[in-house]
């Protein structure tokens, strides 16, 4: 998998499901109209600013609360090109894992606005703003080829595995 690179958003902790897509937004499962309400139940402007490539950095317990496959989904069709973040609730990291999206737990060093660049191969995050690295574990065959083929779903159906 290439290198991401992406402009970095920074969010605290307990950003749940709600607060990612909220509830009165669930009428539709097209990704597309799902983007444009990401994170509105945390910052309303951030659908609209979001760039892809954009990385989003938080704290802990990412994605608790409901097991809304359709939060991880807004975050991917938003732009967002991997999620970093203390910890995970357990749902949110499997799901965003099955529909593509990568999802790292690390506790590093970024402020709004920082460019990352991530080498999940390798395991290695590098702040480019600030020249700081950090060490992760790197990811093993199997989950860059999932993420490669865009999820679980599609890496089955190419029959890998």
């Amino acid at each position: 998998m290439d290198k991401i690179e992406g402009k970095v958003w920074k969010f605290g902790d307990n950003i749940d499901t709600d607060v990612i897509i909220p509830g009165r937004y669930l009428r539709t499962f097209n990704p597309n109209d799902l983007a444009k309400h990401v994170m509105v139940g945390e910052r309303d402007d951030f659908a609209k600013k979001v760039k892809s490539g954009d990385i989003i950095v938080a704290d802990d317990n990412f994605g608790c609360g409901s097991s809304r496959e359709q939060a991880p989904v807004a975050i991917k069709a938003a732009g967002v090109s991997v999620v970093i973040a203390k910890s995970f609730a357990r749902i949110f990291y499997r799901n965003a894992i099955n529909i593509g999206l990568p999802v790292i737990k690390a506790d590093i060093d970024a402020k709004e606005g920082d460019i990352l660049s991530v080498d999940l191969e390798k395991g290695i995050i590098i702040n480019e703003s600030t020249k700081k690295t950090s060490k992760i574990e790197p990811f093993k065959e199997f989950m860059l080829n999932i993420l490669k083929d865009g999820g679980l779903v599609n890496h089955h159906l190419k029959g890998k595995d």
